[in-house]
């Protein structure tokens, strides 16, 4: 077991791994990250999934059980074939933390980000097809998605809300949630069976925020946001898990709706490779890591000191960037927005690569 991860874990971060292949599956080294890396989850999304099936080797065979069939359809098939096979990986996680982790994402298709009912019919069928009560269905923080959101938890689906930028969002999110568990409580759910972790963007924030810094001649704040903004996400979550209205839920065996760092490789090589690590240290967060990034951390990270109760001090840093002239508002929603498209771009890859490896399996 490395011992920086594993104090990383002992200090309340569950370390899941942003990837999920095939190849990972069946070579073992899905299995020896969680012997020896404390990892305790794995999350996905089309960038990934269209990375994997570049190798298509290792779905050729289920792509002829598959058949001629609709692209959409072959590539529902294919990955939750894989999270099913990984779900199963993390039972034992999954059971020995109560639900908390061994925790295993699929995400509706991108194009639906703007589809409130296309999304909750999607989520419904993905949440079939996996078939596994460790996996969380991933449904992005669009406008449209918040009432999917809701839906979906009201149905005893358990959600990783993605592509989180502002804190303000993130309230409209929590809130999502909550209004979910009411409404599962009301059809008399067993909300204790009901998880959910909020997906908040880390290194883009810093990316696109460092680019206007630069124009604005503030280099001196660079690299400061993504982490302010992170700590100003922290202490809403305590707030409105700490409030009266969760604490009604909780009574009726609600589980608070964890913080989870995602975008957590530094793209900007002037930072340190484990800045997103090593200083987003809380009790009871997650942080979704590229194997790179884990590696780096495995290799030379250090626990950091803990942000909890650090939410003014973020504040500060935010108020002395809109104050060098960068407008917050408009850089939450270019993020969201490229968030978006990137992942659709990503999908179209996939379905390209589904088209190719489909014709080669005949």
């Amino acid at each position: 077991m490395n011992d920086r991860l594993k104090a990383l874990a002992d200090a309340g971060v569950s370390i899941w791994l942003d990837d999920l292949s095939r190849h990972r599956l069946n070579s073992g080294n899905l299995k020896s990250l969680i012997d020896e890396n404390s990892v305790s989850g794995v999350t996905t999304n089309p960038t990934i999934f269209a990375a994997a099936l570049t190798h298509g080797a290792d779905y050729e065979e289920q792509l002829r059980e598959v058949g001629d069939v609709d692209v959409t359809k072959a590539i529902q098939e294919l990955t939750s074939a894989d999270v099913r096979n990984a779900c199963d990986l993390f039972k034992d996680i999954y059971n020995s933390s109560a639900g908390y982790d061994g925790r295993v994402s699929i995400e509706v298709e991108p194009g639906l980000a703007n589809d409130t009912q296309g999304t909750i019919d999607q989520a419904q069928a993905l949440y079939d097809l996996v078939d596994r009560e460790n996996v969380l269905i991933k449904i992005p923080a669009t406008k449209p998605g918040l009432p999917a959101i809701t839906e979906a938890i009201s149905r005893g689906i358990s959600v990783n809300v993605t592509l989180i930028f502002s804190v303000d969002r993130y309230r409209e999110v929590m809130d999502a949630y909550l209004t979910g568990l009411e409404k599962a409580a009301e059809a008399g759910r067993d909300l204790s069976t009901i998880h959910s972790v909020a997906s908040f963007f880390i290194s883009r924030v810093d990316t696109e925020i460092d680019k206007r810094l630069t124009q604005a001649g503030r280099d001196d704040l660079k690299g400061k946001a993504a982490i302010a903004n992170a700590q100003v996400a922290l202490a809403a979550f305590d707030e409105v898990f700490g409030g009266e209205r969760f604490k009604a839920l909780e009574a009726k065996g609600a589980n608070k709706q964890r913080p989870l760092w995602a975008s957590t490789g530094t793209k900007d090589p002037s930072l340190p490779d484990t800045l997103y690590v090593s200083d987003l240290v809380a009790e009871g967060v997650v942080n979704t890591m590229p194997e790179k990034t884990m590696q780096a951390f495995a290799d030379h990270g250090e626990v950091g000191t803990s942000i909890q109760g650090s939410g003014e001090e973020g504040q500060k840093v935010l108020d002395e960037v809109e104050k060098a002239g960068v407008d917050l508002a408009d850089v939450y929603k270019v993020l969201e927005d490229e968030g978006v498209q990137k992942f659709v771009v990503s999908w179209d890859e996939l379905v390209e690569s589904v088209k190719t490896a489909q014709a080669n399996a005949k």
